[in-house]
């Protein structure tokens, strides 16, 4: 059963309410303390990762040696000051940017070194990432941007032959989400929240073994930011590994791990 069933099954199994309804930032995250096994290996580790940005012909370092792993399951909160990496560091996770030196592994395989059409697979059909300014495209519906990553691995005939199904399955997750009232409104019609709430229904179909979230409440109020994080934690009690930057310390202590980024290293907890 895949995490998004999962989910499914536990809001009816609870008697949830939709998203949007919750009491607030911290009201429900208690059950995301769970105990973790961490006798297997890692779903995610950077080791010993460095990245430097140029201006001109000033070198600006930026990672300085990283190292962490991540259980599968776990929810892993990445923390630090403006210009202390964790952006950066998302990105490298992600795949979006290769690191100067070091590696990143993912299911026991080196990932940063690999042809970018591999990374571009790998990305696209086992890592969902959300980002603080949505980057939905405009001139889509939110039911077509929530449909863009199966278009993109598809393939043009692979996905009208396929098209009821990834329509449904896309459907499932923007009811899911609490948007099943806004399926054909374009993000310029959506509020900051329900842009967010798209962004993260977009990132779950393809169903991945992995999330990485970037600042997902910092474009918003704290009351939907709660809801967002609400969201977040049904996914990972669902099974669903997280990795989630932030600068806000009380989201952070939510986490099962808190990586704490110090000018480029990580920091000893």
């Amino acid at each position: 059963m895949s995490v998004i069933s999962n989910l499914s099954a536990s809001k009816q199994t609870r008697g949830d309410s939709a998203p949007g309804k919750t009491a607030g930032p911290h009201a429900s995250f208690q059950a995301a303390k769970r105990d973790l096994k961490k006798d297997g290996k890692p779903i995610l580790a950077a080791r010993n990762v460095f990245k430097s940005y140029h201006k001109g012909k000033l070198e600006v370092p930026v990672l300085r040696g990283v190292d962490f792993s991540i259980s599968p399951g776990e929810f892993t909160a990445v923390i630090g000051q403006s210009g202390s990496g964790k952006s950066t560091l998302l990105h490298l996770l992600g795949t979006l940017d290769a690191p100067d030196q070091g590696e990143i592994h993912f299911e026991g395989r080196r990932i940063d070194n690999l042809p970018a059409g591999q990374r571009d697979t790998i990305r696209n059909q086992k890592l969902g990432m959300i980002f603080q300014f949505y980057h939905l495209l405009p001139e889509l519906s939110t039911l077509e941007n929530v449909l863009t990553p199966l278009m993109i691995s598809s393939g043009v005939f692979s996905y009208w032959r396929n098209k009821r199904q990834f329509v449904e399955r896309a459907k499932k997750l923007i009811d899911m989400v609490g948007l099943s009232h806004r399926l054909t409104h374009k993000p310029r019609e959506l509020s900051g929240g329900e842009m967010q709430r798209a962004a993260i229904a977009r990132a779950l179909i393809a169903e991945p073994k992995l999330l990485l979230a970037d600042e997902p409440t910092g474009n918003l109020d704290r009351k939907t930011g709660g809801e967002i994080m609400k969201l977040l934690s049904d996914l990972n009690q669902s099974g669903l590994t997280i990795v989630m930057v932030t600068h806000d310390m009380s989201l952070a202590q939510l986490a099962h791990q808190t990586v704490s980024l110090v000018e480029g290293v990580v920091e000893a907890a």
